[in-house]
């Protein structure tokens, strides 16, 4: 079940980030176009957000079910602490992505208490960016260029 949910983890984040991307983009644009603020562009914002927090859900499943979950118990936390590598998947990698889908929610959420549009587009921008940033920060490149 780990390796499915795995799999399932490493693929949709390509989904996540190419829809960070492209809602970043459009704000970019959006901005420097002056332009209303459109359905579509609610849209692309909207699959952003829906697909991170779908990988936030797969990553906290992942999270439990994960061998490296064990070694809480076997380990103790202060020496999950102490090994990088551990800390890295058990503390590191959860917590940034906690904030960084918690920024993108907020951004979500601030945009839609705007009546300009270009501050729609600002507020989706950076909020998304930072969330990318730090999604960004947190991949394990190393284990994700196996899958």
């Amino acid at each position: 079940m780990y390796n499915l949910i795995h799999k399932v983890h490493s693929y949709w984040t390509i989904f996540v980030l190419i829809t960070l991307v492209i809602a970043i983009l459009n704000s970019i644009v959006g901005i420097s176009k002056r332009r209303e603020f459109s359905t579509k562009d609610l849209r692309i914002n909207l699959f952003a957000l829906i697909f991170s927090l779908i990988q936030f859900f797969i990553g906290f499943i992942k999270y439990f079910v994960s061998p490296w979950y064990d070694k809480w118990g076997s380990l103790g936390i202060i020496n999950v602490m102490k090994d990088v590598k551990i800390r890295s998947y058990l503390v590191e990698h959860p917590l940034i992505n906690i904030i960084a889908i918690g920024l993108i929610t907020l951004g979500w959420s601030i945009h839609k208490r705007q009546n300009i549009s270009s501050k729609k587009f600002l507020r989706i921008g950076l909020f998304y960016t930072l969330g990318l940033f730090l999604f960004l920060s947190r991949i394990p490149w190393d284990s994700w260029r196996k899958i």
